[in-house]
């Protein structure tokens, strides 16, 4: 008997410890806003981690994609210049005709 008295206040004490530190308060805050989600996530992990600000470790492949795309939207940028530029010389030079 003296065991479960033992385990009982152990988790007791735990308890006290996440409700001073705030984890079941913000665990409660994060639970309710995915209970009221109209559209549940088909990740209800992925919604804790989101909304607890986890983020997973990033993969490097994901990081060298990420730095292509911002490459290929300064090439992008650069040939719309180009483009503006070209159809602008184009109209001058017709205009001289």
């Amino acid at each position: 008997m003296a065991h479960y008295k033992a385990a009982d206040s152990k988790r007791e004490q735990f308890r006290r410890y996440l409700e001073k530190s705030g984890v079941l308060d913000t665990l409660t805050k994060v639970l309710v806003a995915l209970y009221e989600e109209p559209e549940k996530p088909n990740s209800a992990l992925d919604f804790l981690k989101h909304h607890l600000g986890v983020s997973a470790p990033e993969n490097p492949e994901i990081e060298a994609l990420r730095l292509e795309v911002a490459e290929m939207k300064e090439k992008y940028e650069a040939v719309l210049e180009e483009n503006k530029k070209l159809k602008t010389k184009e109209i001058w030079q017709r205009a001289e005709f």
